[in-house]
């Protein structure tokens, strides 16, 4: 058994009996996260029905090479509710004289919202110095989104090297460090998985890290793909509820490469490949939850088309996954 594995058996049962504080706080009504939209809850009357929210993940038009002003407007005329913009486009287009206030406007103008971002601070690594710099890193982030009236950002296992481990409580301290740098600028990071990496490949991994944080605002930013790719159950959104499940990466996958060899670029429009989605859309329903749903995708073939086109395909086929499941 690997480290991380015996780490995980060994606190099992605090696993689950914090696991069941959490659930049996979001049967009794008790606030659960306080960073929420109208996606997870804020806002709605009694008579509101709840739904999904689309919103379209910049890397799926990243090979079109567009500036962040681009995507916002093919966003917009494309049809979606909301963004995921990732901070390296965010940051090249201020760089080069734009600004975010002008960014800000053209989300506004389109009716969009920005529920979450992509960043890749070094928040987990063992080098304390490193470390230090990537919650630098994390803080100027958190402000831009901020200023763009964001609410979240991933925080993917990023920048661990090859060979080194990362104990999953030191993790756990690390992510609560970095939700503490969240409650000052107002943001909220959301522990990513990336399946199939040595420190949080796993959806079992993720939960952990957000429950063993202790902090109320902890929460899960998963992935249909990386679900896939780390050989976790889909049925494990139905040990969580609307606070941990805010944002949630909506992709599909083929029967072929398989999961040993899969990759980020073989993903595919939802619809197209062979994931439960109907099935993981009512997990959702059954327990409450209605996260974004971001479509994030890296496929080369739709990098290829022009990006209003890729975007619109993408928004009908997800609209068509939903409509299946509700």
């Amino acid at each position: 058994m690997s480290d991380l594995s015996s780490s995980i058996a060994s606190d099992r049962r605090a696993f689950l009996a914090a696991s069941g504080v959490a659930l049996g706080a979001m049967a009794s009504g008790l606030p659960v996260n306080a960073a929420s939209s109208p996606a997870s809850g804020e806002g709605r009357s009694d008579t509101q029905p709840q739904r999904f929210r689309l919103g379209l993940n910049m890397s799926t038009i990243r090979g079109q090479e567009l500036d962040a002003a681009a995507e916002i407007e093919i966003a917009g005329k494309a049809g979606y509710e909301c963004i995921e913009p990732w901070f390296r486009k965010l940051n090249e287009y201020v760089a080069g004289g734009g600004s975010l206030d002008d960014l800000k406007k053209r989300i506004d103008d389109h009716g969009l919202t920005v529920e979450s971002a992509i960043g890749f601070a070094k928040w987990i690594v063992n080098d304390p110095a490193e470390r230090a710099a990537g919650l630098e890193e994390a803080k100027r982030d958190m402000d831009t989104i901020a200023r763009l009236g964001g609410l979240r950002i991933a925080a993917p296992p990023v920048g661990v090297a090859k060979g080194e481990t990362v104990s999953l409580d030191d993790a756990a301290d690390r992510y609560r460090a970095l939700l503490e740098l969240g409650d000052e600028m107002g943001v909220v990071p959301q522990v990513e998985m990336w399946g199939g990496n040595p420190i949080i490949g796993t959806v079992e991994q993720a939960l952990y890290v957000a429950i063993r944080s202790g902090h109320a605002k902890a929460c899960f930013l998963g992935d249909v793909y990386h679900t896939y790719k780390g050989g976790s159950s889909f049925e494990s959104i139905l040990l969580m509820g609307p606070g941990a499940l805010q944002t949630y990466h909506l992709n599909d996958y083929p029967a072929d490469p398989p999961r040993a060899t899969i990759r980020d670029a073989d993903r595919v429009f939802p619809g197209d490949g062979i994931a439960p989605l109907t099935r993981i859309l009512k997990n959702f329903q059954a327990v409450g939850a209605y996260p974004v749903l971001s479509l994030e995708l890296f496929h080369p073939d739709y990098w290829k088309m022009p990006a209003l086109e890729c975007a619109k395909i993408g928004l009908e086929k997800m609209k068509a996954v939903v409509a299946a499941a509700t």
